[in-house]
């Protein structure tokens, strides 16, 4: 049995949480995290060695070590399912599911 949710007006709908993000086709545009008020993701830097960093906060691209910038799961037991971060993807890299309970 899938977690059920229902709307304001009553309407019974089923959640769907954001489970995965592909890096391999994130951009690490941010538009996901900037949508999201519960903290499930941040930007994460990957080395030439396609290793996830850390990202200087001051946002400086100096540091040679950062080949490209994507975004990662860091409190997935956060999500709400309420898909906004789906629906700004331009690269519709992320996976959303149900949740069974």
């Amino acid at each position: 049995m899938f977690i059920t949710a229902f709307t304001r007006g009553g309407v019974e709908y089923t959640p769907r949480f954001l489970t995965d993000i592909n890096a391999a086709t994130c951009i690490g545009c941010g538009r996901c995290f900037k949508v999201c008020g519960h903290d499930v993701m941040t930007l994460r830097g990957v080395n030439e060695d396609g290793d996830l960093v850390e990202v200087s906060e001051d946002d400086d691209d100096d540091d040679d070590e950062i080949m490209r910038k994507v975004m990662v799961m860091v409190h997935p037991d956060n999500c709400v399912g309420c898909g906004a971060c789906n629906r700004v993807c331009p690269k519709d890299c992320q996976t959303h599911e149900p949740v069974e309970r």
